[in-house]
């Protein structure tokens, strides 16, 4: 990974922590974004992903039917159970941290630090700027990845464009917004997301449906398709 990429997690791992620090105590106990997951939650896991080793979430998974987001919920739980004091410690002390478990993926550190950023302050009235350098570079990664969010097959239907920074994916409906606002989309926050972006595919999102991609038509002369086997 390149070194802006780095500088961007760093900067946003301690835009949380300053966060975290200013929340009250009854705030801890909020519900994210995150769905199931409390503030206190989000908190602990961007505690653990720049420590956590593969040995740890290896000895997690025959407890939880070796789901990797059981897996990713108990780890968070264990370390949410510290003192928030501890937490916001180790956001911030290990903020510059290049590492993680060799399972996961760090071209991955960016867009979960800042995604987490918003399922923290966003039900909570709060704010994390978030630099939309940062938030484009979620939106490639998240696009491209699959698994778990197979962000491409589930809304290529629609054709995705940001508002602030020249990104664009798909065919379809338009669904425009910013960057950050996309990426929330694209991560499964279609509620906080649909109500802040335009187009005449939003109306889909709020139903809970996306078109399919359009079908392209034969050209002149082109043989119609043969049917499948049954």
């Amino acid at each position: 990974m390149d070194e802006d990429h780095w500088t961007a997690v760093t900067s946003m791992r301690l835009a949380v922590a300053d966060l975290l620090d200013r929340l009250e105590p009854a705030e801890w106990e909020r519900p994210s974004l995150c769905d199931g997951w409390r503030v206190r939650d989000v908190a602990g896991h961007l505690s653990l992903v720049p420590t956590v080793t593969t040995w740890e979430l290896l000895r997690a998974a025959p407890r939880v039917g070796f789901d990797p987001n059981r897996i990713n919920t108990r780890l968070a739980r264990r370390y949410a159970g510290r003192p928030t004091e501890a937490i916001v410690a180790g956001v911030r002390e290990h903020a510059a941290a290049r590492g993680t478990a060799k399972v996961l993926d760090p071209r991955d550190a960016l867009f979960d630090v800042v995604v987490h950023s918003q399922d923290v302050a966003v039900p909570l009235g709060r704010a994390v700027g978030v630099p939309v350098a940062s938030a484009r570079a979620g939106l490639d990664r998240v696009w491209e990845m699959g698994w778990p969010f197979r962000a491409a097959k589930r809304l290529s239907g629609l054709h995705l464009r940001a508002t602030d920074t020249d990104w664009e994916r798909g065919e379809g409906p338009a669904v425009e917004g910013t960057a950050l606002d996309l990426l929330l989309l694209l991560t499964g926050r279609t509620s906080t997301a649909a109500p802040r972006l335009s187009g005449n595919g939003v109306a889909s999102l709020r139903a809970g449906r996306t078109p399919s991609p359009a079908t392209p038509r034969p050209g002149p002369g082109a043989r119609a398709p043969r049917a499948a086997p049954p």
